[in-house]
C-alpha cells in the first residue's frame, strides 16, 4: 500500500507560481486561478495507478506525472469542484484521508537582506523564475516532503508583491527562492510559514 506522503490542494494558482510550473512540465499547461492537486506518494511508481483513477473519475488535466527513485509525484489541475473530486477517488483508492498525508517539516527558513551583486548572480543562475536582484531581500526556505514547496510558494505570493525566483517540489526536500523588497519578503515568509504549520 502506497505511503501518503502529501496531499495538497490549491484552491487558485497564482500567477507566477503558475508560470514557474509551466516552464518545466511535460504534461497540460495550468492557466492561473484554476484549482490544482499536488500528491505525492511512496514508493514512488505508485503514482501511475493513482494517475489512472484521477483522470478517469474527473475532468482535469495532468500537468506533472514523475516518478523518482524513492517518491511519486502527480499534479492535476482544473475547475475546483473536478479537481475536488479526482482527489477524492485517489483518496478513496488508497484507502486513506488528507490526515493521512505527511505533515510538513521546516528544514531551514532564512531571510538575506540586501542581497549583494555577487550573491544574486549566484542565485539567478540555477533559477528558472524571475531574478533575484542586487539590494533586494532573499527569503529561502526549505522541507519535506518536498512537494509542500508549491503551497508555500502560492500562499506566499498571495500574501505579498513578491518575485518567484524558484521553488523545487520534486526530490528529497523542497526548496523556495522569494525576493523583493524586504517589508514584502518577510509578509511572504509569514504566509509561506502558515502555511505549512495550518496543513492538518
Amino acid at each position: 500500500m502506497a505511503d501518503l506522503r502529501s496531499f495538497i490542494f490549491i484552491d487558485q494558482l497564482q500567477p507566477q507560481t503558475m508560470c514557474y510550473l509551466g516552464t518545466w512540465i511535460k504534461g497540460s499547461l495550468p492557466r492561473a486561478n484554476l484549482a490544482a492537486q499536488v500528491i505525492e506518494v511512496a514508493p514512488g511508481l505508485d503514482i501511475e495507478p493513482l494517475t489512472d483513477v484521477a483522470l478517469k473519475h474527473a475532468e482535469v488535466r495532468a500537468g506533472v506525472l514523475v516518478v523518482e527513485r524513492q517518491f511519486g509525484y502527480l499534479e492535476i489541475h482544473g475547475r475546483t469542484a473536478e479537481v475536488r473530486s479526482a482527489g477524492a477517488a485517489v483518496l478513496a483508492e488508497l484507502g486513506a484521508s488528507e490526515r493521512d498525508a505527511t505533515r510538513p517539516q521546516v528544514l531551514a527558513s532564512r531571510i538575506v537582506t540586501m542581497l549583494d551583486a555577487q550573491h544574486a548572480f549566484l542565485v539567478n543562475r540555477n533559477k528558472i523564475g524571475s531574478m533575484a536582484l542586487p539590494g533586494e531581500s532573499l527569503f529561502v526556505l526549505e522541507m519535506q516532503p518536498a512537494s509542500y514547496a508549491i503551497l508555500a510558494t502560492n500562499e506566499a505570493e498571495k500574501a505579498a508583491r513578491i518575485k518567484v525566483v524558484d521553488y523545487r517540489m520534486i526530490g528529497a526536500t523542497g526548496r523556495v527562492y522569494l525576493a523583493g523588497r524586504e517589508s514584502d519578503v518577510r509578509q511572504a515568509a509569514e504566509a509561506a510559514e502558515a502555511a505549512l504549520r495550518d496543513v492538518s
